[in-house]
């Protein structure tokens, strides 16, 4: 039996549809296990689930919540923030050093001037030093909390330091813009 070359054209089509795609659809992220950055009051962040709880001791499955401003809440499952959640908020974006999109929000350092409100969310204990969030750590580097995305982009890095009093969140293409290995808000924004 001969194929003609259209023949043979549909054959090899079919067969590689067939073919697992390199960059197969990853799952959406849950609408609680997401972060965002539009500009400075509209995004949402990665808190503890529970009232009052430090940073550190949210970090195990179900113990973290997306919080997201009036503006940026998409969903039920997210907390609201207050408004009055930043002090001083800088947002900023750019292209990284190996020529990757990022977006960031943060404090505006000048001197140990502090920028979040923690009595503002009841999930942070006030007098907690803080910890970090991020999609690209935790057990296998599958994110803190696990499967947790940055809309729009492939990494992020958040810190929370309530008693800082600071935050600071950084979305990015390349990872090499949001490591996991910097530990407080001063080391990523400088």
């Amino acid at each position: 039996m001969f194929l003609t070359p259209t023949g043979l054209s549909v054959i090899l089509i079919s067969m590689l549809s067939l073919i697992p795609s390199a960059r197969a659809a990853q799952p959406s992220p849950a609408p609680d296990n997401i972060v965002s950055i539009k500009d400075a009051n509209t995004f949402c962040m990665i808190m503890p689930r529970t009232p009052h709880t430090n940073v550190g001791d949210s970090e195990h499955p179900g113990g973290m919540q997306t919080y997201c401003t009036p503006a940026a809440r998409t969903s039920p499952l997210q907390g609201e923030l207050s408004t009055s959640f930043w002090r001083n908020v800088a947002f900023t974006t750019g292209k990284g050093v190996n020529g990757g999109r990022y977006a960031q929000q943060v404090n505006i350092v000048r001197a140990v001037t502090g920028c979040i409100r923690p009595e503002t969310v009841d999930r942070l204990n006030p007098r907690d030093s803080g910890g970090q969030y991020d999609s690209s750590g935790g057990v296998g580097g599958r994110g803190n909390p696990q499967g947790s995305k940055c809309l729009g982009y492939n990494h992020y890095v958040e810190l929370v330091e309530p008693a800082g009093p600071r935050g600071c969140i950084k979305c990015c293409d390349d990872p090499a813009d949001c490591p996991v290995n910097k530990g407080t808000c001063l080391r990523h924004i400088s």
